[in-house]
């Protein structure tokens, strides 16, 4: 299962440059305390940020599953940020990068 043997944990350069470590942080707060154990995780799953009232939401997604976990942050969004971003695990190697350098 994806995402349950985490070796090292990554970002981007596009992701570092885009968005704060703080939501890269909250990706990761994600996967380990809503996803893991939760649900069976894909090697790519997808993130989305969302503008709640000017507020962080980040919505989790798999391609080939109905199923989305929306979790709310009391982070300001900011509309400049890419929306679409992907955690990818290469065999415990795990990163996060924006949608467009997949």
């Amino acid at each position: 299962m994806a995402f349950s043997n985490t070796r090292r944990r990554y970002a981007s350069f596009d992701t570092v440059a885009s968005i704060p470590g703080e939501v890269i942080d909250a990706f990761w707060f994600i996967i380990d305390h809503h996803l893991k154990g939760v649900f069976p995780m894909e090697t790519i799953i997808n993130f989305d940020l969302v503008n709640s009232d000017n507020l962080l939401s980040i919505r989790f997604s798999q391609d080939n599953s109905p199923t989305t976990v929306l979790v709310d942050f009391g982070y300001p969004f900011n509309p400049g940020w890419p929306l679409h971003y992907r955690a990818v695990d290469n065999m415990g190697r795990e990163t996060i990068m924006t949608a467009r350098e997949m």
